[in-house]
């Protein structure tokens, strides 16, 4: 079906031959098994608890899921650019962007698993993730604040050759899915092994429930949150839970760093399915200022409505663009592993382009919701479960937006010049 938008072609973001087929094929498979059925998964998650099992086994059999993590581990050994690829288009076929922001936590933070954790657990999680089988995400926020990473409470207490992790995570995605699914997963969870500040923070796979076993020492709640309601939103307890020292993942004081590592790698999914559901508004609004008549002319005829219309164009554009580069630097430091090109020169690019997505597609999603008039605030309207799905992502998930200033100015004034 062809867009109600012309959109322009830009050769700035050009794709290969086999890029190129890859975004055929997931289009063509969101169209078919993601679209038709997104508002049902989104209602009945919204009235009752269940984890979208339809959803998840669909986006396993595409291979979605642990998309770049080594083939090695049961992942598809896609790149990042891939991955970003997948989700502008789950995010176009589903833009309350639950299915795509329940494949960007697995893709991302099983990247970090297999790049930093011990085989036999990284080996173990990612096979399952990719099946569709286990959740494998993030879990760092807690109740005193969730940008504050470098204070977090929780600890990890060494015991026997493992450790006893206490604390509680909140405000944290996959809940229900970790221990709804049968194999069942957990999250890459940080805790302190050391003393105050970022050096004292180590990170551990933390498994609640594997394997179909349910471990002892841990109490989970889920949320009713306004929005995105196919993947779920909870906190996690854990008061006792002991894992083995394979469950650690890089070294003991280093988990401050590596999350900062998967965030950079989630924040720019994060950003791309924002940029696929803002392209969905965009149509949408299209359709609907093109078929519309106030006082005898068409919506699209009034200057007020294209001329704005063309301003949220160009916004939707240049946050496409921010995400398309940020991606190609990951693959180039990840997966190329060019010369000249550093794990820091990812840190403002990704955080532009994640300042950037979720604010543009809430800025389209609040003008569309004007345009379709009182229609669009009825609690089943699309628009609305999109904006709603949206919301989440300005206002903190994967880093709140101001984090995201913060770093930027960091990087491009210098850290000196941003210290008290």
């Amino acid at each position: 079906m062809s867009s109600p938008v012309n959109f322009p072609k830009n050769p700035l973001i050009s794709l290969t031959q086999d890029e190129e087929l890859f975004r055929s094929s997931v289009a063509e498979f969101a169209a078919r098994e993601i679209a038709p059925s997104w508002e049902r998964w989104d209602q009945e998650s919204s009235e009752r608890h269940v984890v979208q099992r339809e959803m998840i086994s669909r986006l396993a059999g595409q291979g979605l899921l642990a998309m770049t993590c080594s083939p090695e581990h049961g992942g598809q050994g896609g790149t990042q650019t891939m991955a970003t690829i997948a989700l502008e288009e789950l995010a176009y076929a589903d833009p309350s962007v639950g299915s795509a922001v329940y494949a960007l936590l697995n893709i991302g933070w099983p990247f970090l698993l297999g790049m930093y954790g011990r085989q036999e657990v990284a080996g173990s999680v990612i096979e399952r993730v990719s099946r569709g089988e286990a959740f494998f995400g993030i879990a760092s926020t807690e109740s005193q604040g969730g940008s504050d990473i470098a204070n977090l409470k929780s600890s990890a207490a060494k015991k026997g050759d493992g450790y006893v992790i206490s604390g509680t995570k909140s405000f944290i995605s996959g809940v229900n899915e970790v221990f709804g699914l049968p194999w069942g997963g957990g999250w890459f969870v940080l805790a302190r092994t050391g003393g105050p500040g970022r050096a004292g923070l180590s990170g551990f796979a933390a498994l609640p429930k594997e394997g179909g076993r349910v471990a002892p020492g841990v109490s989970h709640s889920l949320f009713e949150v306004a929005g995105k309601h196919s993947l779920s939103t909870g906190s996690v307890t854990f008061d006792g839970l002991e894992v083995g020292r394979g469950n650690l993942v890089g070294e003991e004081g280093r988990g401050f760093y590596l999350a900062m590592e998967g965030f950079n790698c989630a924040r720019i999914l994060v950003a791309a399915a924002c940029v696929g559901a803002s392209r969905w508004l965009l149509e949408r609004a299209a359709e609907w200022l093109k078929s519309r008549e106030i006082g005898g002319r068409r919506l699209s005829s009034y200057q007020s409505v294209g001329f704005r219309f063309a301003e949220l164009v160009g916004k939707y554009e240049a946050a496409r663009m921010m995400v398309y580069r940020a991606a190609r630097l990951f693959d180039k430091v990840y997966f190329e592993r060019q010369p000249g090109y550093s794990k820091g020169d990812l840190n403002a690019p990704v955080a532009m382009a994640k300042m950037m997505g979720p604010e543009v597609s809430m800025e389209i999603g609040q003008e569309v919701m004007r345009w379709f008039g009182a229609s669009s605030f009825v609690r089943s309207h699309p628009v609305q479960r999109s904006v709603l799905g949206l919301l989440s992502y300005v206002v903190g998930a994967e880093g709140a937006q101001n984090v995201m200033k913060y770093i930027v100015s960091r990087e491009v004034l210098g850290h000196d010049s941003v210290r008290d």
